[in-house]
């Protein structure tokens, strides 16, 4: 009764264990340097040589006359990096001589099952994320059933009882999901009389070599293989690969805007508007155009030139436009706040006819002709954006001074910010 309630506890008890391998959930990953998606459960087959010599003694039976051969198969749930639970299933026999060499004993292992703690002593990966050699020492409970007999004569039948499973071994990691095992196991035996004394010393031996295979998804890597350092340098590297192709890309990019504004700006057919508001390009020279660069109808009447009267008001108008002009750090680019009143200026010129002359200036920080560049195109992008709301491009002028005529001295922060201007003329 005993017997047959031990046999259905240790069942109950491994196909719970093995149950769990069917509902295993790969967990996903949350990127680079995220959570790492690993294989935690493996199976694996094995197969070597029973003897009841051991490391720690044997008498002087010859073992290794005989063909003791064991075998069998495991299922391990890796829970740590360095830890597992490992449930063996093992069948075989043992063969041995008397000490003289004359009668045959043999002792059938029917069947043997047990579940050990396996635990990693290290993990050498060779600069990769999956280790290729990690040594591992077990140990752990069994239950097994035997038979034993000397000579023809039958000692005992299907006699069941518990032992301690103890070992030590290497596993060699040949790619993702495969591992070679090779393992030395001394099995202790913790049953009846009868049963210990037909191992000698109550103990036997298993020498094996197995080969354990990862389940899940094949892109992954072992929960007890995996480097976290190797892979976090490799990680790295790519990174740092990811970066620098970012920062060669911005660089281009910005080259090439850069091209592109020069482009826009220009005035390939000098009519004093610039190519990205020309409407016409390629008039003659000398040609009057409009705001648009499209020439003019010639007039049919005599002009009388009247004298320009410039109000109070209308300086007014320059003057708000002066204090909310505003450009892109180092360059000419007008930002958006600068539009309102930019708008009125160019009502102001379209209404009353005036001519303006915008005068750009800087600072003396950085090269003089660099800064002579950049004030005559901080005046020229104030004229095309005046040109572009219906300004007349002949009555405007536009020049750049850089830092020749500063108002204040250089040497403070304040005077620097009034020297660099773009200055407002009506006449």
């Amino acid at each position: 009764m005993n017997s047959k309630f031990t046999k259905s506890t240790m069942l109950v008890a491994l196909l719970g264990l093995s149950s769990q391998l069917f509902a295993q959930e790969t967990p996903t990953t949350s990127g680079r340097f995220g959570k790492q998606p690993l294989r935690t459960w493996s199976i694996g087959a094995q197969g070597g040589i029973f003897s009841q010599n051991t490391i720690l003694g044997g008498g002087s039976v010859k073992a290794d006359e005989f063909k003791s051969i064991g075998y069998g198969a495991f299922i391990k749930k890796q829970i740590l990096p360095a830890l597992g639970l490992q449930a063996d299933f093992l069948r075989g026999e043992i063969k041995t001589l008397n000490s003289n060499s004359t009668i045959l004993q043999t002792n059938s292992i029917n069947w043997a099952g047990s579940l050990t703690a396996v635990l990693n002593i290290a993990n050498f990966s060779l600069n990769t994320e999956n280790a290729v050699l990690i040594p591992y020492i077990k140990a752990g409970a069994g239950y097994m059933s035997s038979d034993s007999q000397v000579g023809n004569v039958q000692a005992f039948q299907d006699r069941e009882g518990w032992y301690i499973p103890t070992g030590v071994g290497f596993k060699f990691g040949v790619s993702k999901g495969i591992n070679i095992d090779l393992g030395y196991d001394i099995n202790f035996i913790k049953s009846s009389p009868t049963v210990k004394s037909a191992y000698l010393e109550n103990r036997y031996s298993y020498s094996h070599v197995g080969l354990e295979f990862a389940l899940g998804n094949k892109e992954n890597s072992q929960l007890q293989n995996y480097s976290a350092v190797a892979d976090l340098r490799k990680q790295s590297a790519e990174e740092s690969a990811e970066l620098r192709r970012a920062l060669s890309t911005a660089e281009q990019n910005a080259a090439r805007d850069r091209e592109q504004y020069a482009k826009d700006l220009a005035d390939d057919d000098n009519d004093g508007v610039a190519n990205k508001f020309d409407k016409c390009p390629g008039t003659p020279s000398g040609t009057v155009v409009d705001g648009a660069g499209c020439p003019l109808a010639a007039p049919t009447t005599k002009v009388i030139k009247e004298t320009t009267v410039i109000t109070e008001a209308d300086r007014k108008v320059v003057k708000d436009a002066i204090s909310n002009l505003e450009f892109d750090l180092g360059k000419s680019t007008l930002r958006a706040k600068s539009y309102a009143t930019l708008n009125r200026v160019a009502g102001l010129l379209v209404e009353k006819n005036f001519s303006l002359k915008l005068a750009g200036h800087t600072d003396n920080t950085g090269g003089r002709e660099l800064n002579l560049s950049l004030s005559k195109d901080r005046a020229e992008a104030v004229k095309a954006y005046l040109v572009s709301q219906g300004a007349n491009a002949s009555r405007i002028e536009a020049t750049g001074y850089g830092p020749d005529q500063p108002i204040a001295t250089n040497k403070t922060a304040a005077g620097r910010q009034e020297n660099r201007r773009v200055e407002f003329t009506l006449y």
